[in-house]
């Protein structure tokens, strides 16, 4: 199915949020999910299911000044 992830269209397989981050190799768990503009709880990731169309924003904390 067809989602932008952090503003790239992407082709993915994953039907769930988790499923997502583990198709793109995200690891460790210091980021959020903005889900259709919405901030998904990380309790709240496993049971969401994904949806063509949707867009998702994978937000990484960042050091700088």
């Amino acid at each position: 199915m067809r989602v932008t992830v952090n503003g790239e269209v992407r082709e993915i397989v994953s039907e769930s949020v988790d499923a997502l981050l583990d198709e793109l190799d995200y690891e460790g768990s210091h980021f959020a999910i903005a889900l259709n503009y919405d901030v998904l709880p990380k309790s709240k990731w496993a049971e969401t299911p994904l949806q063509a169309g949707d867009e998702i924003e994978i937000i990484t904390p960042r050091q700088g000044g």
